[in-house]
């Protein structure tokens, strides 16, 4: 009887499963996409069993070379494909129909609520409008000059182990510096993370964002309900990070807030109060443009502006930092690019270390430009994007089924031989002014591309230029340590550190 009753589940349970599964199946065979074997309800997990986050980059390489650029996939319910074909990306990145992100960002939510980052449909679009003119050039030409400080501070930060024989695992030391960076020009606040990494703050940003790292990779970590059960003090850990970050990002746009109606008040002018503490006249920060905001006339909660704040704090520190330490050891193991950059460098800045860097000058330092949309490609900060599509759609010529969640390995797409000669070579040249439109806009796309873009890629050029050359102004890059184990997560890392050495320039 038993026996009996478990056969009926499971056959029931077999055939919901097909049932559930069988139109993504058809829809994908007719589109010509195939992929890995899929079993009922784990899908392709089985072949994941003996693959980590170190070895997925090498996996999906493999699976690229059986079954094409676009690769069906079921993984855990999770159905859809994932896609290294510029074509199909420029599909997607350009279409209005695809540009909801995937589950795995709720995995951000409780940290950055439903910020420009998550949000989707009228909210996002608002948002987006809104936040636009944060990155008016006039405001980004201010933001150089913290930039230049901030960096300034990196480097003196560095001198006491710059014996050319240490090694240096760049990415803290530069996530300390883009932190700083972008507390100040986002909320207008100075945090000197860089000076003191235990302030609570920076802590809570640090904890919280290897623990979101960890719960992307790791299953047994991608709800709530299943931290409380397997990894209960973790959870009590992340939630305590967040409620830190929360209060303190709220204690700034209260009293940012609280500033501006007092001016207003007494001078009815929104920037009257933009002044320091030594009278000079203070930077525009983004929290300033979303403080004087409207949608349908009514201001933005605190709520609505912590979720902006917390976003840019979460994507304005990680990405840029695993670009600068990515750029410092690539250019570390390339001497001859070192040499050419660091020459543009002080024929553009000249042979005043501590001379400041003006907006127009970094925008001359083309060379530079040139080793870090390189680094770029070899090393994109995001390797891969989450798409979720929610109706049927065209895309590439290709019928996608509704309900279907999509992978762009924007890692892979920029290491494909088609696009790129000599994919795995350091050739800063492939970006130079004589070669524009040689590459496919959709096959480069480190900053995606389309609607949903980085709405802060020139920001981050700015922040990364200013950032390089100032360390090449004051050390030469040594390839020491070891070489990166790269480590897909949701920032690009490697398991080994991003290394060198460095030693004092002499000029």
């Amino acid at each position: 009887m038993y026996l009996e009753l478990i056969a009926i589940i499971l056959t029931t349970l077999f055939v919901w499963d097909y049932m559930k599964n069988r139109r993504h199946n058809v829809m994908y065979a007719a589109a010509g996409i195939s992929g890995p074997r899929s079993y009922p309800f784990v899908g392709m997990a089985p072949m994941m069993i003996h693959e980590s986050p170190k070895t997925v980059f090498d996996l999906q390489f493999r699976m690229i070379a059986q079954y094409g650029k676009n690769i069906k996939m079921n993984m855990m319910g999770e159905r859809g494909f994932m896609t290294a074909d510029p074509k199909m990306i420029e599909a997607i990145m350009s279409s209005q129909q695809t540009i909801q992100k995937n589950n795995l960002y709720g995995l951000l939510v409780n940290w950055l609520g439903d910020g420009l980052l998550i949000s989707k449909g009228k909210k996002w679009f608002r948002r987006r409008k809104i936040i636009t003119p944060a990155f008016h050039f006039k405001i980004l030409e201010d933001f150089v000059e913290v930039f230049d400080q901030q960096s300034a501070v990196m480097v003196q930060q560095l001198y006491d182990r710059a014996d050319g024989k240490t090694v240096i695992n760049m990415f803290p030391v530069a996530c300390l510096c883009a932190m700083d960076i972008i507390a100040e020009t986002a909320m207008g606040v100075k945090i000197d993370a860089q000076l003191q990494p235990q302030f609570p703050y920076v802590q809570s940003v640090t904890t919280a964002s290897g623990m979101l790292a960890e719960r992307f990779m790791n299953p047994l970590q991608r709800t709530d309900s299943l931290m409380k059960i397997f990894y209960p003090k973790l959870l009590t850990k992340l939630g305590d990070s967040v409620k830190n970050m929360h209060s303190f990002t709220n204690s700034v746009i209260t009293e940012r807030r609280d500033l501006l109606q007092k001016s207003i008040a007494e001078t009815g002018n929104a920037n009257a109060d933009l002044l320091n503490d030594v009278g000079q006249k203070r930077r525009m920060a983004l929290l300033d443009v979303l403080l004087q905001s409207t949608i349908d006339g009514a201001p933005l909660s605190n709520d609505d502006i912590r979720e902006e704040v917390d976003t840019f704090m979460f994507e304005g520190h990680d990405t840029t930092t695993s670009s600068i330490a990515f750029t410092c050891y690539l250019l570390a193991r390339h001497p001859e690019v070192q040499a050419r950059a660091f020459q543009e460098i002080r024929d553009v800045l000249g042979d005043d270390k501590s001379a400041p860097v003006t907006m127009q000058q970094l925008g001359e330092l083309k060379y530079l430009e040139c080793v870090i949309k390189e680094s770029l490609r070899l090393f994109p900060s995001v390797p891969l994007i989450g798409r979720h599509i929610t109706e049927d759609t065209v895309l590439d010529g290709k019928l996608i089924p509704a309900h279907s969640d999509v992978v762009i390995l924007i890692y892979h797409a920029q290491r494909d031989p088609d696009y790129f000669p000599d994919p795995e070579k350091f050739l800063p040249e492939r970006f130079s002014l004589e070669r524009k439109g040689e590459i496919n806009p959709f096959a480069y796309t480190p900053f995606s591309a389309g609607p949903r873009n980085c709405i802060g890629q020139k920001f981050a050029m700015l922040e990364i230029k200013s950032t390089i050359s100032k360390m090449l102004r004051h050390f030469e890059l040594l390839p020491l340590g070891e070489d990166v184990q790269l480590v897909l997560n949701l920032i690009l890392r490697s398991s080994t550190g991003i290394n060198c050495g460095i030693k004092p320039r002499v000029y």
